[in-house]
């Protein structure tokens, strides 16, 4: 498969933006997926020590990937302990 791809790119030079973009977003989606199976609060790796990892989130722990106007660090928690 790589061989068949060098050839192709040695073949057509105008070729080779494209294999490097789709590698690119090969490479991205890869990273991503790991990163929301790794520090995604709503998986559990573990049922048996931590079956319910989302509940020992504080208000001030981030877990989306990019948050636009909140600033995590400065917000209060607004209930009761449970």
């Amino acid at each position: 498969m790589l061989r068949q791809i060098i050839s192709q790119a040695k073949k057509h030079p105008s070729l080779i933006p494209l294999f490097i973009f789709i590698e690119a977003g090969g490479t991205g989606a890869t990273l991503y997926v790991l990163r929301l199976a790794l520090f995604n609060p709503d998986v559990s790796w573990d049922r048996k020590s931590n079956p319910e990892p989302w509940n020992k989130l504080g208000p001030n722990d981030q877990y989306k990937f990019y948050s636009v106007n909140v600033d995590y660090s400065k917000l209060k928690k607004e209930g009761p302990d449970l």
